[in-house]
């Protein structure tokens, strides 16, 4: 693919020579998008597809931490702003938005699981509360595309889990690998998962199916979503990039015509931020009502993760003295 990182002066020089001199002010605000550092993402401009790509890189455990989840923020915020001084279609940044991750085999593994436990014994409603509520709010920015004529896709390569799985929901489409995991494994420690799996699920299929997949806690494969109509793209394993960039090339000219079917469909059938933080708030009680019990179970599964990420880091290498 023919990536430009968004972090190199270069990529700002290629990007907006074709600009007139009296676009100032968008190129001010496209400056910002691409030369803007992230601690968690990583932006790439593949200009020839006119695709924004951005990866998931989280510095620790991938999940939904507060860091990654203000970096998601402002680069949404950033991506608005760019596309709100742009005085003309053609001078739009990018058409398409793919969400992946730069973790092998893994999208995102959903919430902050050890953040949670600590809050709920310490009765903490209101950083249950506070936590859910960053999350939809950068979740519905996602749902209407960042109020802004792109279509957004979600590339799942891996487990995407929990709050994971509610990420990628939230995305006009979803390519998935076809050995990609995706699941809502909330029941096994009494809970439901409260960020966008009910709304967006139950849309995109029916209402008993959705609370099947949600009380059930099962994981399933993207090829089986795919078979119901949850992962719209599927793709070979190791292909889902290129998948995407062949899906783009194809329907590039009738892009019109799909960004147009996508916004009617939010309008015909919309996700409101209301909606999502009146289910944040059902879930934080829940939460408070979990059992010591329950929450061993949740710490199990946040060591679990841990010893995941400790295995996919590099080991030291170990230097025998002589004798």
């Amino acid at each position: 693919m023919n990536f430009v990182d968004f972090t190199t002066v270069s990529s700002l020089q290629n990007a907006t020579s074709s600009c007139q001199q009296n676009k100032d002010i968008y190129q001010l605000s496209f400056q910002d998008l691409l030369t803007r550092r992230f601690d968690n993402l990583r932006l790439e401009l593949d200009m020839p597809s006119s695709a924004c790509w951005c990866f998931m890189q989280p510095q620790g455990r991938p999940s939904y931490t507060h860091e990654l989840m203000q970096d998601i923020g402002e680069m949404q915020n950033l991506i608005t702003s760019s596309f709100a001084r742009s005085p003309r279609r053609e001078d739009m940044p990018f058409s398409w938005f793919v969400m992946a991750s730069a973790v092998p085999g893994i999208y995102n593994l959903g919430g902050d699981l050890g953040h949670f436990a600590q809050r709920i014994r310490q009765g903490d409603l209101e950083a249950l509360r506070h936590y859910g509520h960053v999350a939809v709010k950068a979740i519905h920015r996602n749902a209407i595309a960042f109020d802004v004529p792109v279509i957004t896709m979600a590339l799942v390569q891996g487990d995407a889990l929990g709050g994971g799985f509610e990420h990628a929901l939230s995305f006009d489409m979803i390519v998935a690998e076809r050995s990609a995991k995706l699941g809502l494994p909330e029941i096994l420690f009494n809970m439901f998962p409260g960020m966008g799996a009910y709304s967006f699920l139950s849309r995109r299929i029916d209402r008993k199916r959705a609370e099947e997949m949600i009380l059930s806690g099962r994981i399933y494969s993207a090829e089986e979503l795919f078979e119901i109509g949850v992962v719209d793209v599927l793709a070979e394993d190791g292909q889902g990039e290129q998948t995407i960039q062949d899906y783009i090339s194809h329907h590039n000219r009738k892009f019109n015509a799909h960004m147009s079917t996508y916004r009617a469909r939010r309008r015909v059938n919309p996700v409101t931020l209301e909606e999502l933080i009146d289910v944040v708030d059902i879930w934080a009680e829940a939460a408070l009502n979990l059992t010591e019990a329950d929450l061993r179970k949740m710490d199990r599964l946040c060591a679990a993760q841990d010893r995941r990420l400790a295995a996919m880091l590099p080991q030291p290498s170990i230097i025998m003295a002589a004798e």
